[in-house]
């Protein structure tokens, strides 16, 4: 399952739900989706109808037929199994395949392991688990990402100045 967005506030009264997503097109019409909240068993769920407002979509799910109801999935993970998605492309990856790669510097050297990904904001941060056990909160944006390899498995960041001296000093 690849995690698509994640469920966050009720948006008026009859039950649809702001999503903050972490894709690059909505698809959420076409392909079979999951809920997944915390680390709980994924379960299927029906998408009634999609549409975007102020740069997000909103998402109305079948039995939510209320704010109440909608309330209650805030937090949920919004999955889509893999098979359902587009290959990507050579230069490209999904998230969930860099997760607990080696993160390597410009130089070679090991900076740690991409543990996990946190999305506040409307950003993606991974959150890098140093050599020494230390969290680097690295923003995940294109002009610090080098290249990965999925064969080695690494991911290779160039962070913005100074960052590594607030984590690591």
């Amino acid at each position: 399952m690849i995690h698509m967005g994640t469920l966050a506030r009720p948006h008026g009264i009859k039950g649809e739900i702001c999503i903050d997503w972490h894709a690059d097109s909505p698809l959420l019409l076409d392909v079979p989706l999951w809920l997944q909240a915390g680390n709980g068993a994924p379960r299927r769920v029906r998408a009634m109808a999609c549409r975007w407002h102020k740069g997000r979509p909103l998402l109305l799910l079948e039995g939510v037929a209320d704010r109440t109801a909608a309330e209650a999935l805030r937090g949920c993970k919004l999955l889509v199994p893999r098979e359902s998605l587009p290959e990507p492309e050579e230069d490209e990856a999904y998230v969930e395949d860099l997760l607990g790669c080696d993160v390597l510097l410009p130089d070679g050297r090991r900076l740690g392991r991409l543990d996990h990904v946190e999305y506040p904001a409307d950003q993606e941060i991974w959150v890098i688990a140093a050599q020494d056990e230390r969290e680097i909160l690295f923003p995940a944006q294109p002009c610090f990402i080098v290249g990965f390899d999925l064969d080695a498995p690494s991911v290779t960041i160039d962070p913005p100045e100074g960052l590594l001296e607030i984590y690591l000093s």
